[in-house]
């Protein structure tokens, strides 16, 4: 017994002497956390005894199992470790299903021959938080007043789990003015996990109409945070501007109708307006328009809106009807005498300086339709167009130059007794022909410009005198033509002889013609050598000898050259 009892006091002793420096190791929440012994400083086959315990808060050791080389492991009844427990074969602490009463020291102690060692380890147990849960969240909020917005909260943590406010994704950070946050930290008796609450209360402003709120969970145990879903938030603001335009589409013509629509920039915005509309208000109830119907130029001016609970918060805007009446224009069909003068009517009333362009025929005119002298070419149809603003409006008439009929040609060709007659008149109503004997092929052209041609192929046995007669409701004109087969034959001979012999007198005429310009020509140049000759012999004082018989050569020569 001395010798135990010695050996025990031996076993204090070394016990103190050979604490060794504490270890931490981390668990999982509601996961199996293994504490490690002796860290593998001493072989388990040298080991004679193990022994896991702790020390409460109050000092008190608690023993949790002992293992002697040649036995198992006890295991002492402690409730809290109740079917949770087991020892390894390097004699590591197994717990299952851990908890955060499981977050303490542990101590392993081990004896190895006259040895004793302890080998603390500190416990921590961790658990992720649930993702971000939102509550008593806002839903409208009112401009520059410190509203609560939401509250945040991370549930079943371990450690504490940390909360951030962003907006837009930039951390709010409290001043208690603008952005006041206040946290809660509550911890489960049950489970000892931790709650962390953050409530947000905030002073918006206009430019956070669309801004985006998230709740942002930062642990030790996360690789990333948990953010939750953003948060929009309606801000309510009194109207500050007030605005007034015109809905209808340019340009406002007469006749049409214009919506006038009022807007305010508050929110909400206003359900009813006041329109000032000519010295009158009217109010609308549940709408922003009003419309005026059927307008004219008089409507042409300013127009204002106003907030019904505050009449000073005002808008404005104008237009202005355009206009286009043709006042006076010629139209219809108008119908005029040949050589008359004439010039279109066209008087125009319109909100602007209006654009007329005047065509004939659809072939566009260079100004308006003016004639001193009407010609039959100046019958048609005249369209004038009428535009200012986007407004367009035509007129359009019809001018007829009318005349009594008269036949400017008739002619005739043909032979062997057939004859085409040609009798060409001008007129307008267009004329009739009529002929004084009858015919065949009788054909006519198109009346073009006051112009028509009638033809007609006639036979004709002896001489004759045919008359062409056209007509129209002004009047009527007769020509006649005379024809005779024979005469006509006979002087178609004539002329070809006579042609023929004119032909020849004319080759002979030509040739004598020519001899004598020739003879002309040498008489001259020899008469104007002979002068220079004298000229120079007058000079010299020498007697000229046979001038008389060169001058009778010289004349009878010339005469020669003039019978030829």
């Amino acid at each position: 017994m001395r010798l135990t009892a010695f050996s025990a006091c031996v076993l204090i002793m070394s016990l103190l002497d050979q604490v060794s420096g504490l270890t931490t190791i981390v668990g999982k929440y509601g996961e199996t956390v293994e504490v490690p012994c002796n860290k593998g400083d001493i072989k388990v086959e040298d080991i004679m005894i193990a022994k896991w315990k702790y020390t409460k808060a109050d000092g008190t050791i608690v023993d949790i199992l002992t293992k002697s080389k040649s036995q198992d492991a006890s295991f002492y009844p402690i409730v809290e470790y109740e079917g949770r427990l087991n020892l390894t074969k390097d004699l590591s602490l197994q717990i299952s299903q851990a908890k955060m009463a499981d977050q303490k020291t542990l101590t392993c102690l081990v004896v190895a021959g006259t040895e004793i060692f302890e080998y603390p380890v500190q416990v921590t147990i961790q658990k992720a938080p649930s993702p971000p849960a939102i509550t008593n969240q806002s839903k409208v909020i009112e401009l520059g007043k410190l509203t609560t917005l939401a509250v945040c909260t991370a549930k079943d943590a371990s450690p504490l789990a940390i909360v951030t406010w962003l907006k837009d994704n930039v951390p709010l950070v409290a001043d208690g003015k603008v952005v006041n946050i206040t946290l809660n930290v509550q911890t489960d008796k049950n489970t000892g996990l931790s709650n962390t609450s953050s409530k947000l209360e905030y002073a918006a402003t206009k430019a956070d109409m669309n801004a985006k709120f998230t709740c942002s969970v930062h642990h030790k145990s996360l690789a990333s945070d948990l953010v939750s879903a953003p948060m929009t938030f309606v801000i309510h603001y009194p109207s500050e501007k007030v605005s007034l335009q015109v809905m209808s589409a340019d340009p406002i013509k007469e006749g049409d109708n214009v919506t006038l629509k009022c807007a305010a920039d508050g929110n909400p915005p206003p359900t009813s307006y006041n329109f000032h509309i000519k010295e009158k208000k009217v109010t609308t109830e549940n709408s922003d328009t009003y419309t005026l119907h059927n307008v004219t130029r008089a409507d042409s001016g300013e127009y204002k809106c106003s907030l019904v609970d505050n009449e000073g918060k005002t808008g404005s805007t104008s237009f202005t009807v355009m206009y286009l009446h043709i006042a006076a224009v010629s139209q219809g069909k108008i119908a005029k005498n040949l050589s008359e003068s004439f010039e279109a009517t066209l008087e125009v009333n319109a909100s602007g300086n209006p654009q007329v362009l005047w065509t004939k025929n659809n072939v566009r005119l260079n100004g308006k339709p003016k004639f001193d002298k009407l010609k039959y070419s100046d019958s048609g149809v005249y369209e004038c167009v009428v535009s200012v603003g986007g407004l367009v409006k035509k007129a359009s008439f019809e001018l007829s130059v009318q005349g009594a009929p008269v036949i400017t040609m008739l002619t005739k060709c043909g032979s062997n007794g057939h004859k085409i007659l040609s009798c060409k008149a001008e007129g307008s109503p267009k004329p009739t022909v009529q002929w004084s004997i009858n015919g065949t092929n009788a054909t006519e052209s198109s009346f073009v410009d006051g112009t028509v041609t009638y033809n007609l192929t006639v036979t004709a046995a002896g001489n004759l005198t045919i008359n062409c007669t056209v007509s129209n409701g002004l009047g009527y004109y007769t020509k006649s033509i005379d024809i005779s087969t024979l005469l006509d034959d006979i002087t178609m001979f004539k002329r070809e002889q006579r042609e023929g012999s004119e032909d020849q007198t004319q080759v002979v005429v030509g040739i004598v013609i020519g001899v004598i310009v020739v003879a002309v020509a040498i008489g001259l140049a020899y008469w104007i050598y002979l002068k220079r000759t004298r000229e120079g012999t007058w000079k010299t004082g020498e007697k000229e000898n046979g001038t008389l018989e060169e001058s009778k050569k010289l004349e009878e020569t010339q005469s020669q050259k003039a019978e030829v």
